[in-house]
């Protein structure tokens, strides 16, 4: 397993080093099940990606006009993505689950609900910051029945000298569309709880063991990086 390390300044920059790395750390192969099987992906094996300043501009991809490539998420869709994807706890029909529902609905032990994320600033607020117990779970055991379980498995926390910081862990990432839009949203959510809590925004250090790009948008990643 080669396990690669990015580090990068903003989300933008986050981006373009992963989708960078990726042709020369990726490994491909054929989907057998999950997303499109039947095509191929290319994937690291597992990588960390630490980002410094998440908040600052620009959090989504840049790509120059010249080359004529679409942007891979627009404002609007994270800002919609957020408030009802994230922070809403609403499931559309058809859905199984959405990570909102898992994070504001979660259950409690007598059969009612609770929000994970005011749950985490609760504590955090009344328990103080020296604690690992923080976490934001998303992955729950019945998830292996499912045809598409959940790509975000948990968002781990950590307040270091008066500093939130974020550590989501991806089972499956897209890397071209998905990587951008969710840690866009991500970061909206951990300014919220930092403002919440009392404490400064910090990093996001993120991992997955299947960030990949799909064989459909690769023509398009070679042609933003000028690879052949």
């Amino acid at each position: 397993m080669n396990v690669v390390f990015i580090e990068a300044i903003t989300l933008d920059d986050a981006w373009h080093q992963a989708v960078f790395n990726l042709f020369d750390h990726g490994r491909k192969y054929k989907i057998d099940s999950g997303s499109y099987p039947g095509s191929e992906r290319l994937e690291f094996d597992f990588v960390v990606i630490k980002i410094k300043a998440p908040w600052e501009e620009p959090r989504l991809p840049r790509i120059p006009e010249q080359l004529n490539i679409p942007p891979p998420v627009s404002e609007k869709y994270v800002v919609d993505y957020f408030n009802d994807y994230i922070m809403g706890g609403k499931k559309a029909e058809g859905e199984d689950y959405t990570y909102g529902e898992r994070l504001t609905r979660a259950n409690t032990k007598n059969g009612g609900f609770f929000s994970q994320i005011e749950q985490a600033i609760k504590r955090y607020r009344e328990e103080g910051f020296g604690t690992n117990q923080i976490i934001l779970q998303i992955g729950q055991p019945s998830d292996l029945l499912l045809g598409d379980p959940p790509c975000l498995r948990h968002i781990d926390t950590k307040i270091r000298n008066g500093v939130l910081h974020f550590f989501p862990y991806f089972r499956s990432w897209d890397l071209w569309g998905g990587f951008p839009a969710n840690l866009a949203g991500l970061q909206l959510l951990k300014e919220y709880m930092a403002a919440e809590i009392g404490v400064k925004d910090g990093e996001i250090i993120a991992s997955s063991k299947g960030l990949h790009i799909y064989e459909h948008v690769e023509e398009l990643a070679k042609l933003r990086f000028g690879k052949t």
